[in-house]
């Protein structure tokens, strides 16, 4: 099978990106091929590993890029695909759906991220509820055109179906993620290279520094927890546009000796600075499938989050972690406080934590992805 994958971005680290690499190379090892169609500066291209940039303009430094168009050698491969499996609706969708017409090339869309919230954090100035307004306007008009659209939890699939998807089209497959790195790891950072000590309780993020991942309330939550416990250490793993303002409320809160920033770091690195700490903890509500939970639990972390869809479909309340309703900064603080002290539930949930990661294998998930090509295909052929 010939598999076309379209993505905005590829270079730039996120769980998009790191989901469709770990994809394809599952795929591949299943003795399927899988194309990558994608923009930025087009010597990035690795012909060898069927990775195909197409040239655009960045949009800043978001990681992001604008384009109009792919490149001939692009549009010739888009035509020889199988299936075509978008992970962007916006540019890539619009684009496959221009370039999939002539063979009628089956469409699937995967929905990594919730439009409508992304909408509103990055337009404050809109009314509420305009989000949501654009997301149901698009995707009533571009789910018809789809031939499946999965929903990688099931929180996700609701809110397909809340802004108009039709259900018979929306499919739940969980992304997924190996699961090795993350469960066997030898070498954890050294707390000393991190600024702390082996007593010390180390909350850990890792992931993008933007206005959507609610950064602001978790140090909040954080500075309320040190003040009552001084074994507590926060660790930020990632880089991102927000990183500056991040940064400035550090100093203003005067935590510099109990924060400590590795920016940027390798994926294949994030498994040791996981096995650093002892608690994971997100305060974000954006999420549809977020992976770096998923990451946490396979690395055997307790989790601390916010009561949302991508959030509560992978934590358990009191079994793999606790969860705090949105802006609720009082609890927040206090469920870090908990955990902090008691290290007979972090060890209780860490094993539990370990368990439940095992559902989003990602030899599971491809196993599930592949069958629902297969279906498509065939549908369409016989259309």
């Amino acid at each position: 099978m010939r598999i076309g994958m379209l993505v905005d971005t590829y270079q730039h680290l996120s769980g998009v990106t790191n989901h469709v690499g770990l994809t394809k190379q599952h795929l591949e090892k299943l003795g399927h091929e899988v194309f990558v169609f994608t923009f930025g500066n087009t010597k990035n291209s690795k012909e060898n590993e069927n990775i195909f940039y197409s040239p655009a303009l960045p949009l800043g430094k978001s990681g992001y890029n604008f384009s109009i168009r792919y490149t001939q050698q692009s549009k010739n491969l888009l035509q020889t695909m199988d299936v075509l499996h978008l992970h962007h609706p916006f540019l890539s969708g619009q684009l496959a759906l221009l370039y999939s017409k002539r063979k009628e090339t089956p469409l699937i869309f995967t929905s990594h991220t919730r439009y409508d919230i992304y909408t509103q954090a990055h337009l404050p100035f809109l009314p509420d509820g305009t989000g949501e307004k654009i997301s149901k306007a698009y995707f009533s008009s571009f789910s018809q055109k789809m031939n499946l659209i999965i929903a990688p939890s099931l929180g996700a699939k609701r809110f397909l179906e809340h802004i108009g998807v039709p259900s018979h089209i929306i499919k739940h497959i969980p992304n997924g993620i190996d699961l090795t790195p993350f469960m066997n790891i030898n070498q954890p950072i050294p707390r000393h290279e991190l600024g702390f000590t082996e007593e010390d309780v180390v909350f850990v993020y890792a992931g993008r520094v933007s206005t959507v991942k609610n950064l602001s309330l978790l140090l909040n939550a954080f500075s309320g927890m040190a003040q009552n416990e001084p074994r507590g250490k926060l660790l930020l793993v990632g880089d991102g546009p927000e990183m500056k303002d991040i940064k400035a409320q550090v100093r203003y809160m005067k935590l510099e000796k109990k924060v400590c920033f590795t920016g940027l770091v390798p994926y294949q690195q994030i498994p040791r600075y996981l096995a650093s700490a002892n608690i994971f903890v997100t305060a974000s509500t954006s999420e549809i499938h977020p992976l770096s939970v998923i990451e946490a639990q396979a690395a055997g972390l307790p989790v601390l989050g916010i009561t949302s869809p991508g959030i509560e479909d992978i934590v358990e309340p009191e079994e793999t972690g606790l969860l705090t309703l949105d802006k609720d900064l009082p609890t927040f603080t206090n469920n870090m406080l908990r955990l902090a002290r008691d290290e007979d539930t972090r060890q209780k949930m860490s094993i539990q934590a370990r368990k439940r990661s095992q559902r989003y294998s990602i030899e599971r998930t491809t196993k599930l992805l592949l069958k629902e090509y297969q279906t498509v295909i065939a549908k369409n052929n016989l259309s």
